[in-house]
């Protein structure tokens, strides 16, 4: 953003403006010489920051998400994406990657449970044809198809 480029634009200046007013002579007095840092060692320094400062510049606008239609391919795990599931003609929205245990209970379907671990494959359910251990298994992501979104997966 503006506000970024104009502080980091302000620490450069600081942060050469000893190499811009400090004149390099061989005949500065040695005290002046020993209390300010020598010109080529702040020349270095001057090097290094707008180098910083070039590279910070040049990647702010890598972290910044696009909006041109492929925000599907990297979803935010803190966002709320929500699948609909449908079973015995009960539909509800569940938070996808929630437990398959949890949503099998308020869709009011009772799985199996032998093992508890997805051993045995007892609580195995299908969701929308897909085969899921319901005691270890998550609510999958919702569908892209559009007749799919709204009828729901159904839990079998």
């Amino acid at each position: 953003t503006s506000q970024h480029h104009d502080v980091l634009s302000s620490v450069f200046i600081l942060a050469c403006r000893p190499c811009i007013t400090l004149p390099y002579s061989p005949r500065q007095s040695t005290i002046h010489s020993q209390s300010v840092i020598s010109t080529p060692s702040m020349t270095k320094l001057c090097l290094i920051v707008s180098f910083l400062c070039a590279v910070i510049l040049g990647s702010t606008h890598a972290f910044v998400p696009s909006n041109n239609g492929s925000s599907s391919v990297l979803r935010k795990s803190g966002s709320l994406h929500m699948t609909v599931l449908t079973a015995n003609g009960k539909k509800i929205d569940v938070k996808e990657g929630t437990p398959m245990k949890a949503a099998c209970a308020k869709l009011g379907v009772k799985p199996k449970y032998s093992c508890k671990k997805g051993d045995c494959g007892s609580c195995t359910v299908s969701v929308g044809g897909s085969r899921i251990k319901a005691c270890v298994g998550k609510v999958p992501p919702m569908p892209r198809l559009k007749s799919l979104q709204e009828k729901g997966l159904v839990v079998k």
